[in-house]
């Protein structure tokens, strides 16, 4: 039986090492950031910077895991079974909910889901022991602690609301002092500032990120409270002076500032929230220890564990891997890039890919701001709002080559959370750090203009997206710990190896799915380089490849597509149809987001040549929407015909029907060569043969129909999708015949109008 259990402490401590790997690449958002958001330096160095203050912070946390032994349940009341079936469910959901945020690029609180996923499992079994507890001794409030969940909820609303206005007024206020052309507002003010910045940090890294450190005696504690504002003060005059020394010696005293908030912000999570990924397995080896060691015969139903009231003491040597773990994880981990790109992307200063669509309520959001504006406009002096304007002039940035935004607003970003999780410390109130930075930063972006109108509403419903995450968080971990709690509790050993063996499949597929996934968002290198090019000829030609790899994508698709919707109606395969079916709508989105992106490009190349290929770019890409659409017109009374079992289409029409399908993929496979190798030496017979194999089909639907006067009724429904199947796919062949022609003459030369005009209209004669 130990031996069992002692199995279960050891799986409870390698689902730790998960728990950090997927627990630091979430939360490697709040401190890193804004570091690589303004690209204050590379990302080894930004790395290097916060793996030091990660290190240090979990050598220098006490180890005060508390909250895992008594903070939530009381462990009085708790058999050692009951705890161990409580610590093994939180670890095992605790671990694949993290890696599905993760993997979803949506920054979550750790504190949040292991506070929530203690108080489900906890909740359920006070439950069963209440109602099987028919003294009526036992009530809620004396089996687990409430009090903790309403103060998380607390800090949920106070981190938004706090840190979003905060972040707008503050980062407004910097704007108007510094500009975008902050180097020639500097003079006196950056010393102040940066006197300000450091100070705060410094604070920061003393009150919050040390105040656990073991060198942190309480004598030490209550001398720093006493002397606070001297200390405070001092530091203050010194750095002011110093900043603006360093200023006239040539150095950026914002980079300073960044990487000091980025190493401050890393060694405070380290040092407090490594309670959030040790913390529990921790516990599970304290009860194992004390069982065996003071159990003397007593059951594992029977003996209470009592001995968890006392606060924890951490080995060195747990603090110390648990660094190591860290430090590696945030070097290593892919899936911590996905998270910070989140939070980059939707502070963003310039437009570029949105991750988000546009949700109903970010669309009202966006239209109630627009009013506003326009009243705030007709209010405010002409004078005041030109001075305003000048402010935020956004040709004068100044900002590194592919950075998202500049130093004045990763300063800000790193100074007020630090800050603002200093002033919820001193004040007893629970922020996340998580939702402060996060937040902080999405208030920073919109007070800089940063969303324009149009991607505002993208933005909106990116937050949005991300703060409905948060409160998922809590109810997904509360009710899913819960269940697997109440299922390990009646089916013991064999429930618990079921989901050990379910958590460890849901790991090893996430990580395999998101490897396929970040190799095909990886492949889209060629609008990144158009975004960040400032060569104009170089924006043109980098358009000129993505537009053409668009191109051709879609016909192979459509093609694919065609052969595999026409061969599930032919062979009456249903699954091949629902298959085209969600393949088609895929690609829509898909479609959506390219066009976007190619739209972005072609605001980047000169004003005489985007409207010299304005007309092309819109009709391939409506073309190979167009291609979609017609798919789905073939497919959907396709898989309706099939899914109902009526009557399959007559061999005679088969035979009739595959000859033109091979022609329509043989035309279809040398436009794709055409615009692939953009040699358009053939088209003009492609088309030519084109315009032959729709006068075929033509002539092969009035057959049908004359043969329909003839047929039978068995036969009748089959007739009638057959009919469809031909007329779309004469549809089709003009659809992609548009398609060629646009992309000869995008990537060519500029067309005359009265030729284009006559391209256009030559399909419809």
């Amino acid at each position: 039986m130990e031996t069992i259990y002692l199995g279960i402490v050891i799986f409870l401590f390698m689902l730790a090492v998960f728990d950090l790997l997927v627990g630091v690449s979430n939360d490697a958002v709040n401190f890193m950031n804004s570091a690589v958001g303004a690209k204050v330096a590379t990302f080894r160095t930004i790395t290097i910077v916060a793996a030091i203050g990660v290190f240090v912070g979990a050598i220098l946390s006490n180890g005060m895991m508390d909250i895992a032994r008594h903070g939530i349940f009381q462990p009085s009341n708790f058999s050692f079974y009951d705890i161990m079936c409580i610590l093994l469910a939180v670890m095992v959901t605790d671990v694949v909910l993290l890696d599905v945020f993760n993997t979803l690029g949506l920054p979550t609180s750790t504190t949040v889901s292991m506070v929530f996923e203690l108080l489900g499992g906890t909740f359920i079994l006070a439950m069963l022991k209440i109602l099987g507890d028919h003294t009526g001794m036992f009530s809620l409030g004396d089996m687990m602690n409430t009090e903790k969940a309403f103060s998380v909820i607390m800090g949920i609303f106070l981190s938004v609301a706090v840190a979003f206005i905060a972040g707008t007024v503050v980062q407004y206020i910097s704007r108007l002092i510094f500009s975008f052309n902050y180097k020639k507002h500097l003079s006196w003010t950056i010393g102040i500032f940066g006197g300000i910045a450091v100070t705060a940090l410094l604070y920061f890294i003393l009150i919050q990120g040390l105040k656990s450190a073991p060198f942190m005696t309480e004598e030490l504690i209550g001398w720093i409270d006493v002397h606070t504002p001297m200390l405070v003060a001092g530091c203050f005059v010194f750095f002011t002076l110093l900043m603006q020394v360093l200023h006239w010696c040539k150095v950026n005293v914002f980079k300073v500032i960044v990487l000091l908030g980025t190493f401050s912000l890393a060694l405070a999570f380290a040092g407090n929230d490594l309670v959030n990924f040790i913390g529990v397995p921790l516990a599970g080896f304290s009860s194992y220890t004390d069982y065996v060691a003071n159990a003397n015969g007593a059951g594992i139903h029977d003996y209470m564990m009592t001995s968890l009231m006392s606060s924890a003491k951490t080995p060195t040597i747990f603090l110390f891997a648990s660094g190591i773990v860290m430090v590696y994880a945030l070097a290593t981990s892919k899936k911590a890039k996905n998270v910070i790109k989140t939070s980059v992307d939707l502070a963003r200063q310039e437009e570029g890919d949105e991750m988000f669509g546009s949700s109903a309520l970010a669309r009202t959001i966006v239209r109630r701001a627009t009013n506003l504006n326009d009243f705030l406009k007709r209010v405010i002096p002409e004078g005041m709002r030109r001075w305003i304007d000048s402010r935020f002039n956004k040709d004068e940035i100044i900002m590194e080559n592919g950075a998202a935004f500049d130093l004045v607003r990763a300063s800000v970003n790193l100074v007020l959370s630090g800050l603002l999780i200093i002033i919820g410390t001193t004040m007893k109130l629970p922020l996340s750090t998580t939702y402060v930075t996060f937040i902080v930063a999405m208030g920073s972006s919109l007070a800089d203009r940063a969303w324009s109108r149009e991607s505002a509403v993208y933005r909106i419903t990116g937050v949005l997206s991300v703060i409905g995450g948060w409160f998922i968080t809590a109810f997904v971990a509360f009710t899913v710990c819960a269940v697997v709690t109440f299922i390990m509790f009646y089916t013991s050993f064999v429930g618990m190896f079921i989901f050990i063996a379910v958590a460890v499949f849901l790991l090893v597929r996430s990580n395999i799915k998101y490897g396929k996934k970040e190799k095909a968002e990886s492949r889209d290198v060629i609008f990144k380089q158009m975004m960040t090019s400032k060569d104009k000829s170089e924006i043109l030609s980098l358009l000129r490849q993505h537009v053409k790899a668009t191109f051709v994508d879609y016909l192979v698709f459509s093609e694919k597509t065609y052969v595999q919707v026409t061969d599930g109606f032919i062979n009456e395969n249903l699954k091949d149809l629902r298959k085209a079916m969600s393949a088609t709508d895929d690609q829509k989105k898909m479609l959506k987001k390219r066009r976007r992106k190619e739209i972005l490009g072609l605001r980047r190349i000169p004003i005489t040549t985007a409207i010299e290929k304005n007309t092309w770019f819109h009709l391939g890409s409506n073309s190979c929407e167009q291609m979609l659409y017609c798919l789905k017109r073939i497919c959907e009374p396709c898989k309706e015909h099939v899914d109902n079992n009526f009557n399959p289409i007559s061999p005679e029409s088969v035979k009739e029907f595959l000859p033109i399908r091979e022609e329509l993929c043989r035309l279809m496979e040398r436009t794709q060569e055409a615009i692939e190798n953009n040699n358009y030496a053939d088209a003009d017979d492609i088309l030519k043969k084109g315009d032959d194999l729709k006068n075929r089909i033509s002539a092969l639907r009035k057959h049908q129909m004359n043969l329909m006067q003839e047929a039978s009724t068995n036969s009748l429904k089959a007739s009638m999708v057959y009919l469809n199947i031909l007329q779309e796919t004469q549809e089709l062949v003009s659809i992609w015949r548009h398609l060629l022609r646009a992309s000869r003459f995008f990537q060519g030369d500029y067309v005359p109008q009265e030729f284009s005009q006559m391209a256009l209209a030559e399909d419809h004669i």
